[in-house]
């Protein structure tokens, strides 16, 4: 039997490899996050606010322009949640679990209770937002600690409300 063939990793290939594999040295979620979002959301994170607010219901999800008169961003950030209301009420967390990982807090039993998760859109002359509401207690706690955990991944560019 012929020994196995040699491997050279050159340090380009090594560092593409270890970018794929989602784990970088040292890199924080926080990093991670902002690095990434431009994959997910169409809008520059740095020029937009994420504002996450529990409710006895749910919870709203608000997402401003830090400039109001940013129209370009504000036209993106109200495309971008238009869309993913939609895509959420069928179940379809696919853009948060890209940025966040599919073991975020909260996002498995969102996606298996979708249809007991009611999702709203609404524009705004900032942004838009989006309201999550439920009777259910087991989602309503899951909507709650999938915020917690985007408000800590975000960083600087979320805040509670």
């Amino acid at each position: 039997m012929p020994p196995p063939a040699s491997i050279t990793l050159t340090p380009s290939v090594a560092a593409m490899l270890l970018l794929a594999s989602g784990v970088a040295s040292g890199q924080t979620p926080q990093e991670h996050v902002h690095q990434m979002s431009h994959m997910v959301m169409p809008f520059d994170m740095t020029k937009t606010l994420h504002v996450f607010r529990m409710t006895d219901t749910g919870g709203i999800e608000r997402v401003v322009a830090k400039d109001a008169g940013a129209t370009e961003q504000v036209g993106l950030i109200q495309q971008h949640l238009k869309s993913e209301a939609a895509r959420f009420q069928q179940g379809d967390y696919s853009d948060p679990q890209k940025l966040h990982g599919v073991d975020m807090p909260g996002l498995q039993e969102l996606v298996a209770g979708a249809s007991r998760v009611k999702v709203t859109y609404s524009p705004r002359v900032d942004g838009a937002e989006l309201v999550f509401s439920t009777t259910d207690p087991h989602l309503l706690t899951a909507i709650h600690r999938w915020f917690g955990a985007q408000l800590s991944e975000h960083g600087a560019d979320a805040k509670a409300e």
